[in-house]
């Protein structure tokens, strides 16, 4: 794989993905040791020093799977806050993990489950909480 970006995760943001990690059942989630160790070299900040073009939780994000040339726009959210009308993305899918933190103009090299990578490429970050200042959400 080659190497990965810098990314950059609020300390609220890493807070609650840990307490979402440490409470999911052991094999719950097959991309956990990769979230993990995101998580372990992230560069983890205050939620109002995060950079206005990067990927934090709620962020909506205009982003492009390389394989497949497919161009998505979905909001990155805690499972809870799935919804069914196909806007949001958790964080506990592939791509959802590969987005976290990642600023825009970024690409990653991120494993499938079963095997295989795949390259997510950011486009734009069109909605960022910190950035309108939305910094409790």
């Amino acid at each position: 794989m080659t190497s990965r970006p810098n990314i950059v995760i609020s300390t609220q943001d890493a807070d609650r993905l840990e307490a979402l990690l440490e409470s999911l059942p052991e094999g719950a989630f097959p991309g956990k040791g990769e979230l993990e160790a995101e998580l372990g070299r992230a560069e983890i900040v205050d939620p109002k020093d995060i950079p206005p073009a990067v990927v934090t939780m709620n962020s909506t994000v205009r982003f492009r799977v390389q394989s497949s040339s497919e161009e998505f726009n979905l909001t990155l959210v805690y499972p809870k806050d799935v919804d069914p009308s196909g806007n949001t993305i958790s964080i506990l899918a592939p791509v959802g993990s590969a987005l976290l933190g990642l600023s825009q103009g970024d690409e990653i090299e991120w494993p499938k489950p079963g095997g295989g990578t795949l390259r997510v490429a950011i486009e734009e970050i069109a909605y960022q909480p910190e950035r309108e200042g939305e910094y409790h959400r």
